[in-house]
């Protein structure tokens, strides 16, 4: 897996990147934060850098198109295929619908609610990453 990738967050809630970044600081992740407001930069980023990001983190509801959206255009990209980029989603909204059109229809490695507390997101984000860390990838 891409250890030293970039974790990327896609969310339109600028609170969120630096509430991210503080979480990974905290926890002393080294890989560095991009942070993207809009899927289709997010999309550009992907398809053009040669970096192969360690994680993605993104919302569900974005103006524009959707983390949803943004997921099947990534499924649905040969080359972003390959990359095997993990994407988990991250929302305040966890309706069972979302999840089930997440798991079902594409290819996502986790559906998680924002926690409530700072304290929680940290947990949160460390068992997510620990996990990213230790799991086999065809990246490796």
């Amino acid at each position: 897996m891409a250890q030293s990738g970039p974790v990327i967050l896609v969310d339109d809630d600028p609170d969120d990147e630096r509430m991210l970044q503080d979480v990974l600081t905290e926890l002393g992740v080294k890989n560095p934060l991009v942070y993207f407001s809009d899927t289709d930069e997010a999309l550009a980023y992907l398809v053009a850098t040669s970096q192969r990001p360690f994680l993605i983190f993104s919302d569900v509801n974005m103006p524009k198109r959707s983390g949803i959206e943004f997921k099947r255009l990534i499924d649905q990209h040969p080359e972003l295929r390959v990359k095997s980029i993990p994407f988990v989603f991250f929302s305040t909204a966890a309706n069972r619908h979302a999840v089930n059109e997440a798991y079902q229809e594409m290819t996502v490695q986790g559906f998680f609610t924002k926690p409530a507390s700072f304290h929680e997101l940290v947990n949160t984000i460390r068992i997510i990453v620990n996990y990213w860390e230790l799991c086999h990838h065809p990246n490796d």
